[in-house]
């Protein structure tokens, strides 16, 4: 199997865990949603030298996670996977900021290298969050619950199609690599060769999307989002947001992690 089409599997299993019948398949999406939008804006409001006031928030995903049954390896991979993007925006910290703040272990530790950390942290738990969003819920569940929430209706029918049709798109690359594969014995193509076989690709995805868009027309699509699952609000789901809302506010506000070491300091001496 290509390394193209390994990829698109990756990708297409995320998406296939919401269809499990777990403990957070009855909450309405837009329940989800607000939590993971809360958690998120709470994440990025901490000082950028935050670190261990930060840990405690990797709770949400991961009971998130584990009450979706989703693999936390499978989230896990995909946030390495995108590491490299959060090392780029932070990998100059350490040479803007290079005041001493701490000394570890009698090792002088910079303020960039703390933000730097910081960033990091950061994006593992907002990516980390959106993901899991994504694998306990459905994209497509989560553009309904967005349009539910006054989201433009133009702006997540449009994410919803880039979403699907990405998927359409990589298959599309799959299948010419894989016939470049067994025309050229599986060598090497020269760079020159690359600007044609975009070129390629792209005239195969515009007349596939135009047979994808008649034959939607011809099913009766006219822009609107159609959803099998009537969305309704309940008290379960207030109960759900609220408490995450609440965990949000406390951990935000109180340094659970000097609480806690203060705590175990205390009754260990």
């Amino acid at each position: 199997m290509s390394s193209i089409q390994s990829a698109l599997d990756e990708f297409a299993s995320l998406d296939a865990f919401s269809t499990r019948q777990t403990a957070l398949s009855a909450l309405d999406p837009r329940a989800k949603i607000l939590a993971t939008l809360g958690f998120i804006l709470t994440v990025v409001s901490f000082d950028r030298y935050a670190i261990a006031a930060l840990l405690p928030f990797a709770l949400f995903p991961v009971v998130i996670a584990v009450l979706g049954e989703v693999p936390l390896r499978a989230i896990w991979t995909k946030i390495l996977a995108a590491a490299p993007f959060a090392i780029m925006v932070g990998i100059f910290n350490p040479l803007m900021d290079y005041k001493i703040v701490l000394e570890l272990f009698g090792i002088s530790v910079s303020g960039g290298w703390i933000s730097f950390a910081s960033i990091l942290i950061r994006f593992a738990l907002t990516v980390g969050a959106a993901l899991v969003l994504v694998a306990t819920t459905g994209f497509h569940q989560i553009c309904v619950g967005l349009a539910r929430l006054g989201v433009p209706q133009v702006f997540t029918t449009q994410l919803l199609f880039m979403h699907r049709y990405a998927l359409v798109l990589a298959s599309e690359a799959g299948r010419m690599n894989l016939a470049r594969e067994l025309r050229g014995g599986g060598k090497s193509l020269p760079l020159a060769v690359y600007g044609p076989l975009l070129g390629h690709l792209l005239l195969r995805a515009i007349d596939r999307s135009q047979r994808v868009y008649q034959a939607m027309v011809a099913r009766g699509f006219n822009g609107a989002m159609r959803s099998s699952r009537e969305l309704q609000w309940r008290a379960v789901d207030s109960l759900f947001l609220a408490g995450c809302w609440t965990g949000f506010f406390c951990a935000r506000n109180l340094d659970l992690s000097h609480l806690l070491g203060a705590t175990l300091l205390g009754r260990f001496p």
